[in-house]
């Protein structure tokens, strides 16, 4: 289950602002739910996308361990 801000309160801040664990989790579920979205939401899925793509992708250089190099959004 997602424990985080809900959509309402991210689409109000940049998507630079965003945690990862955020951006995956979105990105998860819009990925999803693709060939249903409008115009609109699909531009919040390429937008997102994009973010992640600057970041250099949703994978953590080193795992350790207490964490894997698997970024978990639940």
């Amino acid at each position: 289950m997602y424990v985080g801000r809900d959509m309402t309160e991210l689409t109000m801040m940049s998507k630079h602002d965003w945690k990862d664990s955020e951006l995956a989790y979105f990105h998860h579920s819009l990925q999803q739910i693709m060939p249903y979205l409008n115009t609109e939401g699909q531009t919040i899925h390429r937008e997102i996308m994009k973010e992640i793509e600057t970041r250099g992708g949703l994978k953590r250089q080193e795992a350790d361990y207490t964490h894997g190099t698997h970024i978990t959004y639940d």
